[in-house]
């Protein structure tokens, strides 16, 4: 009889998570169950949620067919003694809010520009969009790791190293 290995489990913090956090959870379900070796689950929060995810984001998942409607933005409060294998904050308002995460083994930052800053629609739908550009990046790369035999410290080094990679490319 086989074992199922219990899911790495990745939390994506943002301030509102109405926008990056959201898609970033929605990427890494969406591919973490595809992966080769232990599958990946993920959950979103906010340090200070916002009252609906952003419909921006929503309409960018949809986009690359995600169906991401439904979904309310959590407090870190909702998450907290939850174990994570990986927290990834994405903005740098939460990184100060949630400089630690006590139930993740390893924290990493990736800081992205805010799409929600975005007042016009088309230049918000393009934000919104190389909001998911960059996060499918990132997250491809993570993905690709062998999570499963990698200690906090390799984690941690690898995880940081592809935000600075892709972060280096944009520039």
């Amino acid at each position: 009889m086989s074992t199922v290995a219990a899911p790495f489990r990745i939390l994506v913090l943002c301030t509102g998570n109405s926008a990056r956090s959201q898609i970033g959870e929605a990427l890494l379900d969406t591919l973490g169950v595809a992966r080769h070796g232990r599958p990946v689950t993920a959950a979103s929060a906010g340090s200070r949620p916002a009252a609906r995810v952003n419909p921006y984001a929503v309409e960018a998942l949809a986009a690359h067919g995600i169906m991401w409607n439904d979904r309310v933005p959590k407090s870190i409060d909702e998450i907290a003694g939850e174990p994570f294998d990986l927290a990834i904050t994405v903005c740098d308002n939460a990184r100060d809010a949630c400089p630690f995460f006590p139930g993740a083994a390893v924290q990493v930052h990736w800081g992205l520009p805010d799409p929600a800053d975005e007042q016009e629609p088309e230049a918000a739908r393009h934000a919104f969009e190389s909001t998911y550009q960059a996060l499918h990046s990132r997250i491809d790369a993570l993905l690709a790791l062998p999570l499963e035999t990698m200690d906090a410290a390799a984690l941690r080094e690898a995880a940081s190293m592809i935000h600075a990679e892709r972060d280096a490319l944009a520039q």
